[in-house]
């Protein structure tokens, strides 16, 4: 027999320990490896997530109103809450039905697609999740590399282990790309369906979720058909996972849609030209770049009205209906703090960014005439009562050198007229007599007192609105006037914070300058309403305010304004062309209805006030035709208001000699405001 060694089953036995050993040390190995990798991926920082990190704009009540952006895109970020439960269901039923079940990964589809890929010997099929497609869409390009796949699997288990499905979820409706511009469904919604992501009802919301897999095909613009049959499926698969019944599934498909006409196409953003100036001063105060901002999870506190700034932007839409290529401005502070309440710097930011409120080329013509009427009024060299003679008139300035003849619109002359008529009719001989008397160094320096620093000529077309100033320089003046003659500095924003919550920058509290006597304001004020009266050329809107308002309109060839305000408001509305080019008539006519229609609608839950009457004011009834102190015997009487001591003294001789004054006042100034008198009395009550 064989001889066979007795240590040879001992041998193997020793080698299969050896392998076991190594086996197991090898499974230790690995997954001490695993856990300090995911240790690693979990303590590593993830490189700024955009919703998280990029700084926001909060309006006036604390809420955000927008994201800082420099790359063009519409972000305007929603929490789940404001997003239609339809939308979530139909997303999660087509793109990861078991999103709230794995980690980051789905191996069952993944398999699928690898065992796919290699039978086509490609990489074409794939199996990402939200989580994979949010990685992605965040930090890396669309390239299909296994480079790429390895960085985008690594970016997933750090989202994964860092936030909550729920904020997954979130940021990944946030970012997605809905096509034409539009990202997240927030934007999208506004875009194809005109109203929020939380209104959208289930067939819409079915179509909406259909567009990410592809933008351009399944466009209900570009490829609506395409666009309906990816809603047919999306249908279906939330029929499958139960989520809806056949029967809804059905009804869903038979919906017509009302989406918006592509001519009407605009991704909602909200109040972008106010975000991009307060960016940039924001970017300033810091000493930092815009781009810098956009990123560094700032939180911007600003004065914008979030109604009023929904009515200033419902105002220039239906304002500027069929326009054209026509632009506009408006802007709204409230001149008893100098807070700008509501920017809209053109008719759409996605077609042009460019801020006109901002833009320092535009004739202000007769609405700039206030200003100088301020400067005669408070120098005490005119009152409401002076009269010019409105006629074709040759006017010689610069010691004689020079000559300077201006027009009435539609040579249109009234004759002998005084302020009041002058400013109601917007007059232009009158105005310039106007300037020739107080001197157009004069009206300058009133001008920059009222903030006004574009540069001004010292010429008599000065007081035609011949000197560009910019729509914001116009509604800080006339807040100066509205304020009862106090300059408040103009403030978009009040504090600054950065990630921590810790203080940046908190505005100055705000304390006005009186640049402009009281009782010159008011007397100003009063004569200016007379604008919306019969006969004012901002009458033809007088029916839509309902309250106390006083303003100014402008018209040049190629600009139209209406500048004016409320107690509580101070508001410039600019028309114009971009490109140097003359507006008609009717163009024209677009300023007024703005303001009109802006201002009721920014304050209709605001009870009409009337303007305070400042100390040093006097209202006496006058004989319009004659200009003196009216009579028991004058047939016609009017109110008219004074700076104390400039009211006439003289009484009207051209109904009898007596100097009785109108009935219930016997000293002949009707409605006096010294110190006693039943009007200071009223003016008391009615201001306590």
């Amino acid at each position: 027999m064989p001889f066979e060694s007795p240590d040879k089953p001992v041998r193997k036995k020793s080698r299969w320990r050896m392998a076991l050993r190594l086996l197991a040390g090898t499974a230790v190995l690995l997954f001490l490896t695993a856990g300090a990798l995911l240790g690693y991926i979990y303590k590593k920082d993830l490189p700024p997530i955009p919703d998280d990190a990029r700084s926001r704009l909060l309006d006036s009540r604390g809420n955000v109103l927008a994201v800082f952006s420099q790359d063009g895109r519409s972000h305007d970020p929603v929490g789940l809450k404001e997003i239609s439960p339809f939308l979530i269901q139909a997303t999660l039923a087509v793109e990861d039905r078991k999103f709230y079940e794995h980690t980051g990964f789905n191996f069952k589809s993944m398999g699928r697609a690898v065992l796919v890929n290699l039978e086509n010997r490609s990489r074409s099929q794939g199996a990402s999740t939200l989580t994979q497609q949010l990685a992605r869409n965040l930090y890396l390009s669309h390239e299909k590399t296994w480079t790429r796949k390895a960085k985008e699997a690594f970016y997933t288990l750090q989202l994964e282990m860092k936030y909550s499905k729920d904020d997954i979820l979130r940021m990944y409706l946030n970012e997605i790309y809905y096509g034409h511009g539009a990202y997240g469904v927030e934007a999208a919604s506004r875009m194809y369906f005109g109203k929020s992501a939380a209104s959208l009802d289930l067939a819409e919301s079915a179509l909406l979720a259909g567009i990410p897999k592809g933008p351009t095909y399944y466009s209900p613009y570009n490829h609506p058909e395409n666009a309906k049959k990816r809603q047919k499926i999306i249908l279906s698969s939330m029929v499958q996972t139960g989520e809806i019944t056949q029967a809804e599934a059905e009804r869903a498909t038979a919906e017509t849609l009302n989406i918006k006409p592509r001519e009407q196409q605009t991704v909602s953003q909200s109040a972008p030209y106010f975000r991009d100036y307060v960016g940039a001063s924001a970017a300033k105060l810091l000493g930092i770049s815009p781009s810098e901002l956009e990123l560094e999870g700032l939180s911007v506190y600003t004065t914008l009205d979030p109604d009023m700034q929904r009515a200033a932007e419902e105002a220039v839409e239906q304002g500027m209906a069929g326009a054209g290529d026509l632009e506009t401005a408006l802007v709204s502070l409230d001149p008893r703090t100098g807070y700008i309440k509501a920017m809209v710097g053109g008719v759409n930011y996605r077609a042009n960014q460019f801020n006109h409120t901002l833009a320092k080329t535009r004739q202000p013509g007769s609405s700039f005439k206030p200003i100088m009427y301020l400067t005669a009024l408070s120098e005490k060299k005119m009152t409401g009562l002076t009269v010019f003679n409105s006629q074709p008139t040759l006017f010689h300035y610069d010691n004689n050198r020079k000559t300077y003849q201006p027009r009435n619109f539609g040579d249109k002359y009234l004759g002998e007229i005084n302020m009041r008529q002058a400013i109601a009719a917007s007059d232009n001989i009158y105005a310039v007599n106007t300037i020739m008397k107080v001197g157009p160094e004069k009206v300058i320096e009133m001008a920059r007192k009222m903030g006004i620093v574009s540069p001004l000529s010292d010429v008599p077309s000065l007081a035609l609105g011949a000197s560009p100033v910019s729509p914001l320089e116009m509604a800080g003046a006339f807040s100066v006037i509205a304020s009862g003659g106090d300059k408040m500095p103009v403030t978009a924003i009040l504090k600054i914070t950065d990630a921590k919550g810790d203080i940046l920058y908190e505005a100055p509290r705000a304390e006005g300058e009186s640049v402009v006597p009281p009782a010159a304001a008011y007397v100003l004020t009063r004569l200016m309403e007379g604008v919306f009266e019969t006969g004012g050329t901002g009458n033809r809107v007088a029916s839509q305010i309902k309250r106390p308002v006083a303003g100014k309109t402008g018209t040049t060839d190629t600009d139209a304004w209406m500048v004016g305000f409320t107690p509580e408001l101070a508001t410039a509305v600019w028309v114009g062309y971009d490109k140097g080019r003359d507006i008609t008539t009717t163009e024209g006519r677009r300023a007024a209805p703005i303001f009109a229609q802006y201002t009721e609608k920014a304050l209709e839950n605001v009870p009409p006030k009337i303007f305070p009457i400042p100390d040093g004011v006097v209202s006496v009834y006058i004989n319009p035709e004659s200009g003196k102190l009216a009579t028991a015997a004058c047939p016609d009487k009017v109110l008219e208001t004074f700076i104390s001591g400039t009211e006439p003294t003289a009484y009207c001789d051209l109904h009898g000699s007596g100097k009785q004054g109108p009935p219930g006042n016997d000293t002949g100034k009707g409605v006096a405001g010294e110190d006693g008198s039943w009007w200071s009395d009223i003016k008391r009550w009615w201001l306590n």
